[in-house]
């Protein structure tokens, strides 16, 4: 049966990619065979939805679907994406259930790492059952959840890694999605998000209000939002210092992420031959197998000579700390994190600062994934605050 989902999954993205034209004639609205539809394809338009009992779908949820919809990629143009929609089994609320859009961590550049096709031996269970279990205690609250799995994971198209545009984009038109599969969504909405997700967090909460005015986006809550220190990891991998092994893990997927975004960056050129392996196993594999390869010295890594000027001007752009969140934000940081440093976060925390008031929440001994269950009283506690319009705390000096 698995199976059975996985290749129906791959003919709707493929079905749903071959709409991806300003006009659309023949393109169903619906997996169950609805009649066709011709319309100008729209940023949150529905297009494919089936029922969904893997391990992606959450356990408390009266129901979880698997759909595809419209977005808009990093080059400006439609795209198809995918993701979950999770609806609570809780009675519906007057003005519809509130809604929590999940922006994911880092899970890797190829399609199957895409969170709505995590299994219980997938290679990202490890992680993406910690975000399922936490996201799990919202939908039994009842909160709907929904998750996109970014461009080009799990849809035609290359992950574009770390574009903060393109991530925020889905992260908010999911939502416009969801609410066309099942009208007990309301319009008051939060984004939540780790990682990779907490750097998407950061763009949704400056895009969101712009992007979806029909929506009200209540509050947002980024846990180690990444992306503020790769430019400068970059150059010091280039320069010859010695950085954290787990590097070498993360920097495949993000030339390879960039390349996506900016056709004219060449990884090949970029990555030496010692570290073409790693770039063959993450076009195919996920974070897990990069971890797992055999490791590259990080002085080994980027060829002597080549030009770092275009990836990292490009990855500059993508950096959290230079947005402008237009809602209540709070950021949650574990102290011991080694992937996203406490030092990188704090240096996003004081850019923030300097432009809105923010809540930031630094959770002693915790590492990388530890800051999503830490940081739960804290983070309940903005959620009631900033639904209920009650003014927020903030820990700017």
């Amino acid at each position: 049966m698995l199976h059975l989902n996985r290749n129906r999954r791959t003919m709707l993205g493929v079905a749903a990619a071959a709409c991806t034209t300003l006009l659309v004639s023949g393109c169903s609205n619906s997996s169950s065979g609805s009649e066709p539809a011709t319309a100008s394809l729209e940023a949150g338009q529905l297009l494919t939805h089936s029922a969904l009992t893997t391990a992606a779908a959450l356990p408390s949820a009266a129901s979880t679907q698997l759909i595809t919809y419209v977005s808009e990629g990093a080059d400006g143009e439609p795209i198809v994406v995918s993701g979950t929609v999770a609806i609570p089994s809780t009675p519906e609320p007057a003005g519809g259930y509130p809604v929590i859009s999940w922006a994911h961590g880092t899970s890797g550049f190829a399609d199957a790492c895409a969170p709505s096709l995590d299994t219980v031996d997938g290679p990202v269970h490890g992680y993406f059952s910690v975000a399922t279990d936490y996201l799990d205690t919202w939908v039994a609250q009842g909160y709907a959840v929904v998750q996109t799995d970014y461009e080009g994971l799990g849809t035609p198209g290359g992950h574009t890694y770390l574009n903060g545009t393109s991530e925020s984009n889905t992260v908010i038109d999911i939502v416009r999605a969801a609410r066309q599969l099942d009208d007990s969504l309301g319009t008051d909405w939060l984004v939540m998000g780790h990682s990779q997700g907490g750097q998407a967090t950061l763009f949704a909460a400056q895009n969101g209000p712009e992007r979806a005015p029909e929506l009200n986006l209540k509050g947002a809550v980024a846990m180690a939002p990444g992306g503020a220190a790769i430019p400068g990891l970059i150059q010091a991998i280039a320069a010859g210092a010695q950085v954290p092994a787990v590097a070498g893990a993360f920097l495949p997927v993000i030339v390879l992420g960039a390349q996506a975004a900016v056709p004219s960056i060449n990884p090949d050129a970029l990555l030496t031959d010692a570290a073409q392996p790693l770039l063959t196993t993450a076009r195919t594999g996920c974070l897990a197998q990069l971890s797992a390869a055999e490791p590259v010295p990080s002085d080994q890594l980027i060829r002597p000579g080549a030009d770092l000027a275009p990836i990292v001007d490009y990855l500059k752009k993508q950096n959290p700390g230079a947005v402008t969140p237009q809602v209540p934000t709070m950021i949650a940081q574990g102290g011991e994190d080694t992937v996203v440093s406490k030092l990188e976060v704090d240096g996003v925390a004081d850019e923030l600062c300097k432009v809105v008031p923010v809540d930031y929440r630094v959770y002693p001994g915790q590492d990388h994934r530890g800051a999503i269950t830490a940081s739960e009283a804290d983070t309940a506690a903005f959620v009631a605050a900033v639904m209920a319009g009650d003014e927020v705390a903030s820990t700017c000096s």
